[in-house]
């Protein structure tokens, strides 16, 4: 681990790992809390690191002080839950050399029942005997090696801190020192622009990234859909849609673009468009297994839900219950639907009434 004033989290973190991990590992950045202290009390191997605005050089030095024959690494505000740690230690008992890489699942945010909004795959535990590198100074990768083993195993992340500039900071730095950003770059610089609501420069940024291929095909997903939100807000409607369509360029339609151009034309008040593109998201099927994000609610719950709002406005409140109640299969604890749900028993009750007292009387 690499940390810094990560004594909210650190703890956490840490006992959730501290019987399945053979040793810890803390690299600490220029703590000024009490995150060396917390650190103590679960290992002895804590090394100062100057930081010099470059996440590669510090993981690179806390991978050069492993000396087990697999490196897991994670942040302060991860945290792997009770299933995934039975897991990951049945895992533990069946590794071999033969394995360069395992791919972990990755959760991103929960609903109230602790079910993934958002998920995709990394690379979390590496063969030592490879040496793996890290690359980039910000938003940092390794380059898979070896025979890759892709498990259901999760991290959860659990982000405690609000955002801030520093990952901008350190592309502008890189920038001003006269390194060229790579096609990956321009996407993660446009996102952390994008952050800071520079939005002319992130246009720019997005657009150099859509124009060349060979990115991952979720970035692609991720940038039409940041642009088109950019666009929606700069310019309007037609070219925030047109952004979104781009994404068909680089693969088959996903949930997630379907979802953002009826949000689009629901707030344009074109419902039977918005309930044209919802319906197509719930008749895709979600990627399984995907490298790249997958936002669950996009293929079943939120396009119901959505849809449900939309033929309500178009006054068909049957179709509209029906939606209700699909979204509702999903996630019946959901405010909305419920709340839906008691609205139009009103709306079927006072048009019961006013029916019953409308009958001629004998």
């Amino acid at each position: 681990m690499i940390v810094r004033d990560e004594e909210g989290t650190l703890s956490r973190c840490l006992d959730s790992v501290k019987d399945i991990v053979d040793e810890i590992i803390i690299v600490d950045t220029g703590s000024v809390d009490n995150t060396k202290e917390i650190a103590k009390k679960y290992t002895s191997k804590i090394y100062d690191f100057q930081w010099i605005d470059d996440f590669s050089a510090a993981r690179n030095y806390s991978f050069s002080k492993a000396t087990k024959d697999f490196i897991l690494w994670l942040d302060a505000d991860d945290v792997i839950l009770e299933k995934d740690r039975i897991k990951l230690k049945a895992l533990k008992e069946k590794l071999d050399a033969s394995i360069g890489m395992v791919m972990m699942q990755y959760n991103l945010g929960s609903d109230i029942e602790g079910k993934p909004l958002c998920t995709y795959y990394r690379e979390r535990l590496v063969n030592r005997s490879l040496n793996f590198q890290w690359h980039d100074p910000v938003h940092e990768y390794l380059i898979p090696a070896g025979k890759i083993l892709k498990v259901d195993i999760a991290v959860t992340h659990r982000k405690e801190k609000k955002r801030t500039s520093r990952n901008l900071d350190i592309f502008e730095k890189w920038i001003k020192s006269g390194k060229e950003l790579s096609h990956r770059n321009y996407f993660y610089y446009a996102r952390e622009l994008n952050g800071q609501k520079k939005y002319l420069e992130a246009v720019k940024y997005y657009e150099k990234f859509l124009a060349q291929e060979g990115g991952l095909f979720s970035n692609y997903i991720d940038a039409c859909i940041d642009l088109s939100k950019i666009y929606a807000r700069l310019v309007g409607t037609k070219k925030a849609v047109r952004t979104l369509l781009r994404a068909f360029e680089f693969g088959v339609p996903r949930a997630e673009i379907c979802c953002e151009l009826g949000r689009l034309y629901s707030k344009e008040q074109d419902y039977e468009r918005a309930i044209a593109w919802f319906q197509v998201a719930t008749n895709l099927e979600k990627p399984k297994n995907s490298i790249g994000s997958v936002i669950h609610d996009c293929y079943d719950y939120f396009p119901y839900a959505e849809m449900s709002i939309c033929y309500f406005k178009l006054g068909n409140i049957k179709a509209a219950i029906e939606c209700n109640e699909k979204a509702a299969q999903f996630k019946p604890y959901s405010k909305v639907v419920q709340n839906n749900r008691r609205y139009f028993n009103s709306i079927l009750k006072s048009s019961k009434e006013i029916l019953n007292s409308s009958q001629p009387q004998a």
